[in-house]
């Protein structure tokens, strides 16, 4: 883990990349409490150990499937439910955290990529195992921002700085062309590209990261915050791989692209 010292910064977004209506703004100045956070999501190989030593399945385990990306299954791979405005998710049975894309894959080639196809009580179970907590809206986009104030990105505003990727996210043409300049088709290794400021690494890109949030104060409070965007991520459709932006899901919601990373108070 990371400590993120005592301070203030400004979380949310105005600018022209913003989703308004995600809630992003306005910005705002934050004070939050020194804690410590995970340095990289958790893995495969830690989650595993979890369920070893507790005997939990997740709610995928127990429903016995979860939503793949398309582009991730066999050519041969018979047609399934698909989710209605996101025709890329599929509905896959025998998906879940041990079977990343469904059964004809397995966690223990992926053992260092984040754990995915866990909902936020699967993530809440793992924290209470490890002694810890998921962070809070606040905390995981100071800990993301790495002492920078007001950028788009962990590292700065410029994506892809002397051209070079910096984030595990969608390069082409969403969701049919992905020419992997980044060298990744799906998740990566937690540990891929250069940490912030703070020593977090794939604070953007790589998977959606589970908050203690509700989405919105307003609404019927059901929905909990993810930040961070994912692989799937791309100008086109979803700029949601800034370090402001933000997603509602349902607390039982379970996707090959969501995963969690843990928190915890200072002594």
């Amino acid at each position: 883990m990371v400590t993120v010292p005592t301070g203030e910064f400004l979380m949310g977004s105005q600018d022209a990349l913003a989703y308004p209506a995600d809630g992003e703004g306005p910005v705002r100045t934050v004070h939050v409490d020194a804690f410590s956070i995970d340095a990289c999501t958790v893995t495969n190989a830690q989650f595993a150990r979890f369920a070893a030593d507790t005997g939990h399945r997740s709610l995928a385990e127990r429903t016995g499937w979860s939503f793949v990306f398309a582009g991730l299954l066999p050519d041969d791979f018979p047609p399934t439910r698909s989710v209605v405005g996101a025709p890329w998710w599929r509905q896959v049975e025998g998906a879940d955290w041990r079977h990343p894309d469904g059964p004809h894959s397995t966690w223990e080639d992926r053992a260092d990529h984040p754990v995915v196809h866990v909902d936020f009580h699967d993530a809440r179970a793992y924290c209470s195992w490890a002694g810890k907590r998921l962070p809070t809206e606040a905390e995981w986009e100071r800990a993301a921002r790495g002492g920078l104030h007001g950028k788009v990105f962990p590292w700065g505003d410029e994506l892809e700085p002397g051209g070079r990727p910096r984030m595990n996210v969608w390069q082409g043409d969403f969701p049919n062309r992905h020419p992997t300049a980044d060298g990744w088709y799906g998740t990566c290794p937690v540990e891929a590209y250069e940490p912030n400021g703070f020593g977090l690494y794939n604070a953007t890109g790589n998977v959606w990261e589970w908050c203690d949030a509700p989405f919105s104060p307003a609404g019927d409070g059901q929905e909990r915050v993810a930040k961070g965007g994912s692989y799937l991520c791309h100008a086109s459709y979803c700029r949601r791989y800034r370090v402001a932006a933000r997603q509602g899901l349902p607390p039982d919601s379970t996707t090959g692209n969501v995963g969690f990373r843990c928190a915890v108070d200072m002594a």
